[in-house]
């Protein structure tokens, strides 16, 4: 499962999410956030999923690929529609087993949701996939760049938010090699009851953390020794441009925003 992780991925392409300004891209998905909010009945989540169908098609990411990095997050899809289905008492019944009944509405409810957890998923997922840490970190900078007024240090905040990022399926992919080096030596972290599944982890978690710490440790040395000393006084080889499709895929985007908020129940 951890070789599927891709949130924290880059793919290189040359699609035109790719090609978009990193900074359009977060903006877009901050955007997107609130949008995904504005729909609450059947119509509304079509036009949002067709939307972000769109796009993936638009980053020339496969769907398929997509679909198999939420398996890390499918219980927590699993575990809100459940949530929905027994805590929402409104509405026709539609199961009545005496002592467990499911509401019309909590299914409603459940499936919006669940897919409105999707498509955040998915829009994130495309983010990281079409976007290097580094154009992340120069977009993140350029965009928090006016709270520099406030002695925010904003280079430090977005290089650690990608750096972040970055190592996220690389502590993934490590965190494989110690699970299966356990199941070399005999240790099963997917039988017994759940007392002996949280004492098979520790073996798991320690190396992992020692792994981690070498890691940031051998960074910060590398750093050091290229004589990094924060964004004070440096200049950017890469320089970003916005252009024209940068503005176009946020006016869509606001647009749609509208069409939802008009389109509400």
């Amino acid at each position: 499962m951890m070789e599927k992780m891709i949130f924290g991925r880059y793919i290189p392409g040359n699609s035109f999410v790719h090609k978009l300004d990193p900074r359009s891209k977060l903006l877009f998905v901050f955007a997107f956030i609130i949008v995904v909010f504005f729909a609450n009945n059947v119509v509304t989540y079509a036009l949002l999923l067709a939307f972000t169908l769109l796009v993936i098609l638009l980053s020339r990411i496969r769907l398929y690929f997509l679909i198999n990095g939420l398996k890390p997050v499918i219980f927590l899809m699993l575990f809100t529609l459940i949530l929905h289905l027994f805590m929402t008492r409104e509405g026709p019944v539609l199961v009545d087993l005496g002592f467990i009944k499911i509401f019309e509405e909590g299914l409603r409810q459940g499936m919006f949701i669940s897919m409105r957890f999707l498509m955040l998923v998915f829009m994130t997922s495309i983010l990281t996939l079409t976007t290097s840490p580094i154009s992340i970190t120069d977009g993140l900078e350029v965009l928090l760049d006016p709270f520099k007024k406030v002695k925010l240090p904003v280079h430090e905040l977005a290089l650690m938010m990608s750096i972040s990022l970055r190592f996220i399926p690389t502590l993934m992919d490590e965190t494989d090699k110690i699970m299966k080096a356990q199941m070399a030596r005999g240790s099963d972290l997917s039988a017994g009851p759940i007392k002996d599944r949280l004492k098979a982890v520790v073996p798991l978690l320690v190396p992992l953390f020692v792994s981690a710490f070498k890691r940031a440790e051998d960074l910060a040395t590398a750093m050091e020794v290229r004589g990094y000393r924060g964004g004070e006084g440096r200049t950017k080889y890469r320089q970003l441009k916005w252009m024209v499709r940068d503005t176009a895929i946020l006016v869509v985007l606001v647009l749609l925003g509208v069409l939802l908020w008009m389109l509400r129940s």
